[in-house]
């Protein structure tokens, strides 16, 4: 396995973080995850439905008014979001780890140390979905021009059947690949930081991507395990994040205090 540069970018001097963590890590953050999400169940449950109730709304109000071309774009910028979104299982697996009571309210109520900085996040982390989607309508419209949007049920066709649409699923994967490497290094564990930590959001942001660089070959293994729970519970019609997306956010604060050691 090739060495990972070990001063790009380096790391803040005022605290010890980890660096090339073995890639079997990730598999203990997810049975850390589990383990928590196990601890009074029943919130992690209702905070996992709140999230499956909102996604369906969002799916369901897209195509009520005639957006349904942006839904794959969507669902990618939900796993863009979604580290936000996580901030109260964040805290229920704090709580646990401080032998604080964990109530649903807890969860919902949370009070990070860094303040408003986790709103200031959030709203880099929509505008950065948003600018996703736009791009993505973008790149259709240069494949396809101003052709009307086949279709969920002649998507596939239309995408892989055509030497066009070929075309744009490479040209897609590969813009969507960069989009998704960057979010994913300024999130992973930026929104965790902030909760823990009295920091401003650029630099739990530079910190989060700096822990990802560092620890590359464990952190493409963690992505690769929430892509794939991710895909599973959109097979399900959603359904699967009831479970899944409780799951892997308290995971993520396991990583994140991983990191910190």
């Amino acid at each position: 396995m090739a060495t990972i540069p070990k001063t790009l970018p380096p790391l803040p001097r005022r605290r010890s973080y980890a660096r090339d963590l073995p890639v079997t890590a990730a598999f203990g953050w997810l049975r850390a995850g589990w383990r928590d999400f196990k601890v009074n169940p029943a919130s992690s449950l209702l905070y996992g439905l709140a999230v499956f109730v909102v996604s369906v709304a969002v799916v369901v109000g897209l195509f009520a008014l005639a957006l349904d071309y942006i839904l794959l774009p969507a669902l990618a910028g939900f796993m863009v979001v979604g580290p936000l979104l996580a901030v109260g299982l964040y805290e229920k697996s704090r709580r646990i780890v401080q032998s604080e009571p964990v109530t649903l309210a807890s969860m919902v109520l949370v009070r990070p140390r860094s303040g408003g900085q986790v709103l200031f996040t959030g709203a880099l982390l929509c505008l950065l979905m948003l600018f996703w989607m736009r791009v993505a309508v973008l790149l259709y419209a240069l494949f396809f021009g101003l052709r009307p949007f086949p279709g969920l049920e002649d998507v596939l066709p239309t995408l892989f059947a055509t030497p066009t649409g070929v075309s744009l699923v490479a040209v897609g994967t590969l813009v969507g690949g960069l989009f998704a490497a960057f979010s994913f290094a300024i999130s992973a564990f930026s929104v965790p930081m902030l909760l823990d930590e009295r920091v401003d959001a650029f630099t739990a942001m530079g910190t989060s991507m700096a822990l990802v660089w560092n620890n590359l070959p464990v952190m493409l293994t963690w992505g690769a395990i929430v892509l794939a729970l991710f895909i599973a519970s959109v097979a399900t019609g959603l359904v699967g994040l009831i479970v899944v997306f409780p799951v892997l956010g308290h995971a993520t604060w396991h990583a994140y205090q991983a990191m910190r050691a």
